[in-house]
């Protein structure tokens, strides 16, 4: 290792890209893999998809003993390293060394801000604004009480009238919360370092990189491969537990629209579907597929969202918006304090289980926005990832969140999204069931479908280049068939999780993976500053 920070600021290190690959055809296929990062993980990602169809009993058994032991011991260690997140997040936009450019003061985007926040949109949100949207505000408000708000909702399904406003509001901002600041200051702290060490830095495309000025040229050795590997398995469970998601709920869908059952064998010939049609935009590539995917989605998306606020009760669904607006801001510093508290589940249910499925989330989505973000200053980078899709997703939920609630209280014994949240707890359904009390249930049911599909896609295609990515030693341009692979294995682990103990199974393989991956994004704070000290500015 030589002198690590010269003039221009690059790292200066005898490390090359794909030098410990191992490249050549096997057949009429290509490769080009990082050994043994790319070995290590394609094994084990197999083994387990393997011993999980052959012991699904006793891995539906393991998973649920995993999920009750990380989120209700472990609650307060990813609330308070998702604090500091943020809290670091904030301090940046503030220091001079924010007037950073990623690539260099001479580097420009490369894609305009429709463009970006497009690809923002589709990837770090995804299929979570479709199958929460309407469930959480409705649930927070009725059952898990976040800061002992009391219910508005008796035993005897009565609406309790003095406490109908605050738990509403309590309802909405313990949602925003979730999907907020907190959630993209993660996915912030990730994508700023690997752009700042991939750019501005001159280090191969990969998660070790971040660690380099700790860990030095041992970061091309074992050291690194365990960082590389960890991000390849949070990638997967995270991505895994978002595709079981989205077929529970296009199955959902197609049950409420089409009368198709509702099994876990029609999730399994959903995912296999989507999986096929990903495998297409994969082999097309980031502009090809990806980018052209995530456009058409934000259009559909907005359109749906349109329908939804003005065939509607308009005025209620902004009035949702703006008093959860109001209520996060007011309720935020509460609702982030791990101690002392006794909304238990809420706090271990829900927010233990977010905050390690942003973690586990993180490698895909942060390699995705800095592959898409050079040009930008560190400041403009921060306030817009924090922001801009905070607010999207406020307006999304403060809307759909408004208008179910509002169908509750008005009609709480015959509204179905009460008896698919509250009574039966479907929460695939939920947004089914507050759309079937709005004009032309059926076209704007089957529209959900569509969307919920493409978000499927687009997160299995984006996650299979990240991750190919990592197992290719940072190579942003390995052979095509590698991220058919991957995308295959995402597949396969989502079908496995879901046959081997559904919901309880996805939550388990995300928060196992997110708790040392969290610890590493922790260190990651500390990089980025050093490293963005030693910038020209």
């Amino acid at each position: 290792m030589t002198d690590p920070t010269p003039d221009n600021g690059e790292i200066e290190t005898d490390f090359e890209v794909g030098q410990d690959n191992i490249d050549g055809t096997l057949g009429p296929l290509g490769f080009d893999i990082h050994n043994p990062v790319f070995m290590v993980s394609g094994l084990t990602a197999v083994a387990f998809v393997l011993l999980t169809m052959i012991f699904p009993s006793h891995a539906g058994e393991l998973f649920l003993a995993v999920r009750d032991f990380a989120t209700s011991k472990l609650d307060w260690l990813f609330m308070i390293i998702v604090n500091i997140f943020v809290i670091f997040c904030i301090t940046l936009i503030f220091m001079p060394i924010s007037k950073v450019r990623l690539g260099g003061k001479e580097a420009v985007p490369e894609y305009s801000y429709p463009a970006w926040f497009a690809m923002l949109f589709a990837a770090g949100m995804g299929i979570g604004l479709l199958f929460f949207g309407v469930l959480e505000p409705v649930y927070h408000m009725n059952v898990s009480s976040p800061l002992g708000v009391p219910l508005p909702i008796a035993e005897d399904g009565s609406i309790i009238p003095e406490n109908v406003e605050a738990a509403r509001a309590m309802g909405l901002a313990a949602t925003f919360y979730h999907w907020g600041l907190h959630g993209w200051a993660v996915y912030a702290i990730m994508a700023l370092a690997l752009a700042l060490f991939t750019y501005n830095k001159g280090l191969p495309f990969s998660i070790r990189s971040c660690f380099y000025p700790i860990l030095g040229d041992r970061v091309w050795g074992w050291p690194g491969h365990i960082i590389d590997i960890l991000a390849v398995f949070a990638t997967l469970f995270g991505l895994a537990t978002s595709l079981g998601l989205g077929a529970q709920q296009a199955n959902a869908g197609f049950n409420f629209a089409f009368g198709l059952e509702i099994s876990t064998n029609a999730q399994v010939i959903i995912i296999l579907l989507v999986t096929a049609v990903a495998l297409v935009s994969v082999w097309r590539g980031l502009d090809g597929g990806v980018k052209v995917l995530s456009e058409v989605n934000m259009v559909v998306a907005i359109l749906f969202f349109f329908f939804v606020l003005f065939v509607g009760p308009t005025l209620v669904g902004l009035d949702g918006f703006w008093t959860g607006l109001v209520a996060y801001t007011q309720e935020i510093v509460p609702l982030s304090n791990p101690f002392g508290r006794e909304d238990d589940s809420y706090r271990e249910g829900w927010t233990a289980f977010y905050w390690a499925w942003w973690i586990s989330w993180a490698p895909f989505v942060g390699m995705f926005i800095a592959r898409v973000s050079r040009g930008r200053t560190v400041r403009e980078f921060i306030v817009c990832v924090l922001l801009i899709p905070s607010l999207i997703i406020f307006i999304w939920m403060g809307v759909f969140g408004g208008i179910a609630i509002d169908q509750i209280l008005t009609n709480p014994e015959t509204s179905l999204v009460k008896a698919n949240v509250i009574d039966s707890y479907s929460p695939e359904l939920s947004l089914f069931g507050m759309l079937n009390e709005l004009p032309f249930t059926k076209t704007a049911s089957t529209i959900a479908i569509l969307l919920a599909l493409v978000f499927f896609v687009t997160s299995s295609d984006s996650g299979s280049l990240v991750v190919d990515t990592i197992t290719a030693g940072g190579k942003i341009d390995a052979p095509v068939p590698q991220r058919v692979f991957w995308c295959v294995v995402e597949g396969l682990i989502a079908i496995v999780l879901l046959i081997g103990g559904g919901l309880s199974a996805l939550q388990a393989g995300v928060t196992a993976t997110g708790v040392p991956f969290a610890i590493l994004m922790l260190v990651m704070c500390y990089t980025i500053y050093k490293g963005l000290r030693s910038e020209p500015r």
